[in-house]
């Protein structure tokens, strides 16, 4: 039985048995990533390739398929369609190029190119129509589309399988992960009106490093060399932002600094922390199942997390009652531990905290609950994303206390934006503000000194 739904005889002849039955080698192999990376055009002859499959093949039938006669089949179409469009290709290049496709169509269909694609930060699919992506902080509309909206559902369904979640007319969104790690985000009829809607953060395969943030002016070396010691010497922070701004990479950053002996437990909605410590516990949240019922949220987690003896808790994002549940925490010998949250500046991140701790319930009045906030939390970190796309560590603060009703905060280092250029860029500089950090006696006798003129604002950071 032939997957092809109308592709003429002529193009699905048999090849001959020398390609169906050699292989290709891994010097033929690397050296065809060469050839992809030289010759930007080929990259387009592939997702157009792709895109003739999408509208020729019966893909219910291709699921089905062994691999091998995938393999075979695919074969003998590119080497047609290779000689028709004159594509020069020696034939282990061709090979290598036929088992890319049979990984694509097995695989997460027309986005596989996209999610091997590391210049590529999220891919945004509205509908079957349009898929866009972020590239350096743009957003670019892409050539990539489905068959229809049949067939990006098998995707959508493929790729809540994998973490044994569901979508369906009664549940129509859910988060979920690829087998990567990127992190998705799936909204189908009825609350997608028009059709499936996909949001894919793409997870990074080496995380990055506070050097790297550094090298991509996120920050200074000063303001890393400040969070290095608060890290170590268990100052308990809070890294803020809005959506896309970085926070998750800024904490996987920030924990590279936590010693090794420590004891771990991480907290996520749909874990993505990538923690290079040998110590770490990670948990994730679970939906209602169909009759509604099996929820685990992050608030019973952390809960949960305080009897497993942790040395620090890291909740990937604090958005609700959880909240509460972590100020204890770190009120209470987890020093140390870290979370994020939406918030547009550090002040707003602060109402934030007091709403979300607001929500569990317990009838504590906002003064006793700025007081946890205050007595829980000592430095808050704020990224932006600027309107040119690059990612900045726009401020950096210490909570001091309470005054009165009100939560005291001072800066420590901001970036003062300067101007646009002609082009877009945003210009500034990294500032000191003069203002040292209470902590640092406390640092000290940690043996975790550091020079004075990392808080001079007439020095250069």
């Amino acid at each position: 039985m032939s997957f092809f739904s109308n592709v003429p005889a002529r193009t699905r002849a048999r090849p001959s048995a020398e390609v169906i039955t050699r292989q290709p080698d891994l010097a033929a192999i690397e050296h065809y990533h060469e050839l992809i990376a030289q010759r930007p055009a080929l990259l387009d002859e592939k997702l157009k390739l792709h895109e003739r499959i999408i509208d020729e093949f019966n893909l219910v039938s291709l699921e089905k398929l062994p691999r091998e006669d995938l393999v075979r089949e695919v074969r003998a179409y590119l080497g047609e369609y290779m000689r028709t469009e004159r594509l020069s290709l020696n034939q282990p290049e061709l090979l290598a190029f036929a088992d890319e496709i049979v990984d694509e169509m097995t695989g997460f269909g027309p986005i596989e190119p996209l999610l091997k694609d590391p210049t590529i930060d999220d891919i945004l699919i509205n509908t079957h129509k349009k898929c866009f992506v972020e590239r350096f902080g743009k957003l670019e509309e892409t050539q990539v589309h489905f068959k229809d909206e049949a067939h990006l559902m098998r995707i959508v369904q493929k790729i809540v399988a994998y973490v044994g979640r569901r979508v369906d007319e009664s549940s129509p969104t859910v988060d979920a992960r690829l087998p990567d790690g990127s992190r998705v985000n799936v909204a189908i009829r009825p609350v997608a009106v028009d059709g499936p809607l996909v949001s894919i953060r793409k997870f990074s395969k080496k995380p990055f490093s506070m050097d790297r943030l550094v090298e991509m002016s996120t920050l200074r070396p000063a303001m890393a060399d400040m969070l290095r010691a608060a890290v170590r010497g268990r100052i308990s922070l809070i890294v803020s932002g809005g959506t896309g701004t970085g926070k998750t990479t800024l904490l996987n950053a920030l924990s590279s600094y936590i010693p090794p002996d420590e004891r771990i437990i991480t907290i996520e909605d749909s874990a993505e922390l990538q923690l290079q410590l040998p110590h770490v516990l990670r948990m994730e949240t679970r939906p209602p199942n169909a009759e509604g019922k099996g929820e685990i949220r992050q608030r019973e987690l952390v809960k949960n997390a305080l009897r497993m003896r942790p040395n620090r808790i890291i909740v990937g994002e604090c958005r609700g009652e959880e909240a509460f549940d972590m100020l204890q925490a770190m009120n209470t010998g987890h020093e140390g531990s870290m979370t994020t949250v939406h918030a547009n500046s550090a002040r707003d991140a602060i109402k934030r905290l007091e709403q979300m701790a607001s929500m569990a319930g317990l009838g504590m009045t906002p003064m006793s609950i700025r007081s946890q906030i205050a007595s829980a939390i000592r430095l808050l970190i704020q990224l932006q994303r600027l309107p040119d796309g690059r990612r900045r560590v726009v401020g950096i603060g210490e909570i001091t206390g309470m005054e009165g009703e009100v939560v005291q905060m001072h800066d420590i280092f901001r970036f003062v934006k300067e101007h646009t250029d002609d082009q877009g860029n945003v210009h500034g500089t990294f500032k000191a503000t003069g203002i040292r950090p209470t902590f640092l006696a406390d640092l000290k006798h940690m043996g975790l000194d550091l020079p004075q003129g990392h808080f001079d604002p007439n020095r250069a950071l």
